[in-house]
């Protein structure tokens, strides 16, 4: 599994100009799965997710996880990241999980973190995705299971 965190001050997802969903602040994770993920790997990423202290204090010190700020979570599934570039110009996806099996780890990776207790927002699986956010800080991190 492979993301990409983005912390948000907001985040929406648009197919075909209209609004599908959206957050305030909180996290953009671009979402790939990989062919070898499981169940415990989700599991792994959605504790890793929540329990991750990248909000400011009071003394602006980098010290708050996600539940403390009160902040959402906008998941988009994002197969491209298991792109291969090596060889070529044009990207091999051959590393990503097949359609079919990506989308049931997906879903179950928007359960997990549900089940944390935060709000969840997803983009649509296999679509052509607008996706608009005001990166905060700006913070990115790329996290791989």
């Amino acid at each position: 599994m492979r993301l990409v965190l983005q912390r948000v001050k907001e985040a929406r997802v648009f197919v075909r100009g209209e609004k599908v969903s959206e957050i305030g602040a909180g996290f953009l994770l671009l979402t790939g799965i990989g062919p070898n993920d499981d169940e415990n790997v989700l599991a792994k990423a959605a504790k890793k997710i929540c329990a991750l202290r990248i909000f400011e204090d009071e003394q602006d010190k980098i010290n708050l996880d996600l539940r403390r700020v009160g902040g959402e979570i906008l998941a988009v599934s994002q197969f491209t990241l298991y792109a291969d570039c090596r060889k070529g110009n044009r990207p091999s996806f051959a590393g990503a999980a097949e359609p079919e099996k990506a989308k049931l780890l997906f879903d179950k990776f928007v359960l997990l973190l549900k089940e944390q207790g935060f709000k969840v927002q997803t983009g649509v699986f296999a679509e052509y995705m607008d996706v608009e956010l005001i990166n905060w800080g700006p913070v990115t991190l790329y996290l791989e299971f």
